[in-house]
């Protein structure tokens, strides 16, 4: 059998069929064969009616009695509706929602294994959406001839995700047809028998069979294992290919004189932490090769990034190009969002222009310098302007947006780019920043030769510039190995001296706990701190819609806000709608206190510096992972003043209030990163879709022991070389290098 073949063509299908199939992103063969079961349920594990309770997933077996088709009255949905009769006469219902069809599968009379979820409709339990297994009677008992033929069915059966039209009963028949049909006879697996071996996994066929079909948990445990450790495999391939890479080609030699590095930290006015220091340390040794530096720099809010990074970024822009006693390297600084950008801009004039460091912005829309001939503080200019300055190296710090990698931005010596937030941006921007000096060579060819020529320069276009990457999200350890192989990691997890933690407080949803809540804050808005006010959605929901999300929206909080809770203070709303020049506004009225109270959604989250703001409420904190509260609640530690963080959360359920009181607790983002990968799983950290990375994979980066075996094998077959002497490998490594996705 061919596995690219069409799963139209070898199954009859249904028009709706189709489109489920589509919507889920099954096309052939090996796509169903690699769509894995997302938990698995266990007829061996048998109830009676009688004894079910609410909540349960219970396993019966039962004979039908009754079944009829008919629309639910409010949403028109149509339902199923069967009566079930155990051995002992005991009766439920069983509901099948947007399954018409299953009245025909079942007719009165037939008999079957039953599992779902016991849920109550007027007080009265029932089965919703069960799975089912026909079978010929139903026993007499557990321990009868009958159930005694049954055991050498399987017990375990695979439960699929579904989607309208598609059922997990439906996958698995189909799954089992193409394993009968010899889907599995002419595999090839990409794994070398020796790592198989090495580490007890089975090999693609069995494992194939072992997470379909499994006979006993052990065996869907070893398929699981496999395929994540193929997963997370190929990863570091990549990784460690791109590493490799980096190695081979060459960059500027950076090694400030101590009296340069000296002056940068005289001009801060206070002493760098230890975790600053020893992380300055790192980034100088590397810049200070002729390889090129990748290092990803991981601190947690509030932590001095941005002092390290300036201290890089004065490094190499004081430091000459190789081969030459005239000019400066220079600096590009990418950032997420305009608010960012002009954050850093307005930073690093402050660190590095007083310094003799002429800075420039670049935005969609602005492009700023300094230092001016004309003028104090920076100068606004034309973007052709501003693209000439920094061509010719006049600029030798560029901070900017997505516009830095605009087509036309060309730098003279770029020595070293430095990404914010870098998990923001995709794949193909990162390396857009990285790839300057190619793309100046490219589009100035015969220009850049001619001036060699004439002036006897050294090509410096070749050269690769030192990436420092950067992100405020706390990552766990085994997570950054595997997203972010190809970099080594600076963990700057110390705050500096006299920031306090934030004190936070989970609110519950009743009036009096809001207004002792608002009468603390009232008392920090009197003293002449400013508040954040958070809220999940712009406008107000439309409550006349079923799916409607009843929560808090910034625009009518802000009205409330100001007519009932705190009129006598000034207050600015700031969203994603809001043109760049209305948000640009609103946030400088925020720094300059002319608001008192800036109500938002998250678009507040990174890049927002406003040190007098140490006060804020998140409403719906249920509703937000852990990993962006964190980042949010990091808008208040901007001062030595005490920070507060007022979350108010509807908590229905002891998980939620177990999170939320995670937050009040951890120490710092890190711990509670780890305790997201332990409980939660990698999407509060990353989001599946975002990672690129599969659920399998995701939950084995859980297992560092895994993740670290499965980069030492990457890490020494690229370093070796040996990857060319296993074909199969070689050949799924190039197909993966080229359509792998991980953000």
């Amino acid at each position: 059998m061919n596995l690219e073949t069409q799963l139209t063509k070898l199954f009859r299908t249904t028009d709706a069929q189709k489109k489920a199939l589509a919507r889920m992103g099954l096309r052939t063969a090996k796509d169903l064969l690699y769509y894995f079961p997302a938990r698995y349920g266990d007829f061996s594990k048998l109830s009676y009616i009688k004894d079910i309770q609410k909540g349960e997933q219970p396993i019966i077996y039962a004979e039908v009695t009754h079944i009829s088709m008919k629309n639910a009255w409010k949403t028109k949905m149509s339902m199923t509706e069967a009566t079930l009769k155990d051995s002992e006469g005991q009766t439920i219902k069983a509901v099948w929602y947007s399954q018409p069809y299953i009245a025909k599968m079942l007719p009165v009379g037939s008999a079957a294994k039953f599992m779902g979820t016991v849920n109550e409709r007027s007080g009265k339990p029932y089965l919703a959406n069960p799975e089912y297994d026909l079978i010929d009677k139903i026993p007499v008992d557990k321990s009868g001839d009958l159930f005694a033929e049954d055991k050498q069915e399987l017990l375990l059966y695979p439960v699929y995700r579904e989607t309208r039209g598609i059922t997990s009963k439906w996958l698995y028949h189909k799954v089992k047809k193409l394993v009968a049909d010899g889907a599995l006879e002419n595999l090839t697996d990409p794994l070398p028998k020796e790592i198989l071996k090495k580490y007890n996994l089975p090999s693609l066929a069995s494992a194939l069979v072992y997470i379909h079909a499994p006979k006993k948990m052990a065996d869907a445990d070893a398929a699981r294992k496999r395929f994540a450790f193929e997963e997370v495999f190929f990863i570091q391939l990549v990784k460690q290919d791109q590493k490799q890479a980096y190695k081979e080609s060459g960059a500027f030699i950076i090694t400030p004189e101590e009296k340069t590095l000296r002056r940068y930290k005289d001009a801060l006015g206070f002493t760098l932490t230890n975790g600053q220091e020893e992380a300055t340390n790192q980034i100088l040794a590397d810049i200070g090769s002729e390889t090129p530096m990748s290092r990803l720099l991981e601190g947690d809010v509030g932590s001095g990034k941005t002092v390290v990074a300036g201290l890089a970024a004065y490094a190499t822009a004081t430091t000459k190009p190789t081969g030459q006693s005239f000019g400066h390297l220079q600096v590009g600084y990418m950032a997420p969002t305009e608010i960012l950008a002009k954050q850093i801009y307005a930073d690093f004039v402050e660190l590095l222009g007083g310094l003799g460091i002429s800075v420039g912005l670049i935005t969609g829309k602005e492009c700023y310098k300094f230092p001016s001939k004309t003028s104090a503080g920076p100068v606004k200019l034309s973007k052709p302007a501003l693209k000439k300055m920094v061509a010719n190296g006049e600029i030798q710090v560029l901070v900017g947006t997505h516009a830095l990698i605009s087509k036309g931005v060309f730098f003279e010596n770029l020595g070293l780019v430095i990404i914010d937030e870098q998990h923001r941006f995709g794949k193909k921007q990162r390396a857009a920043l990285r790839a300057k000096p190619q793309e100046k060579k490219d589009a100035e060819k015969e220009k850049t030769k001619s001036k060699i020529q004439k002036k006897g320069l050294i090509d410096n276009t070749e050269i690769l510039p030192h990436l420092l990457s950067m992100t405020a999200t706390p990552i766990p350890r085994t997570l950054a190995l595997t997203i972010y192989g190809d970099l080594d990691l600076t963990v700057l997890d110390e705050m500096p001296p006299g920031r306090k933690k934030v004190d936070t407080k989970l609110v519950d949803p009743t009036q009096e706990a809001r207004e002792s809540a608002y009468e603390s804050i009232r008392e920090e808005l009197r003293a002449g701190r400013q508040l954040y006010v958070i809220c999940p959605r712009i406008f107000e929901a439309d409550s006349s819609k079923a799916t409607s999300l009843l929560v808090k929206s910034a625009v009518a909080e802000a009205k409330r806000l100001s007519k009932e809770v705190f009129p006598e203070y000034k207050i600015g709303v700031l969203h994603s709608k809001l043109k760049k020049e209305e948000k640009n506004e609103v946030m400088d009225k925020f720094s300059r206190h002319e608001y008192d109270i800036l109500v938002s959604t998250t678009v507040v989250e990174v890049g927002v510096n406003v040190p007098n703001a140490t006060n804020i409420i998140i409403e719906g904190a249920e509703r937000y992972g852990l990993s962006q509260l964190h980042q949010l609640r990091g808008r208040v530690i901007r001062s030595t003043h005490q920070p507060y963080c007022y979350l108010f959360a509807d908590v229905k359920s002891d998980t939620t209030r177990e999170r939320l009181d995670a937050l009040t607790t951890a120490k710092n983002g890190f711990e509670l990163a780890e305790y997201d990968l332990q409980f939660r799983g990698t999407g509060e950290m990353m989001g599946n879709k975002q990672s690129g990375v599969s659920d399998l994979a995701m939950e084995a980066i859980k297992n560092i022991k895994l993740v670290e075996a499965a980069r030492t094998e990457a890490k020494n077959m690229i370093e070796s070389k040996s990857i060319a002497n296993y074909p199969t490998l070689n050949k799924y490594f190039e197909y993966v290098k080229e359509n792998m996705y991980l953000e």
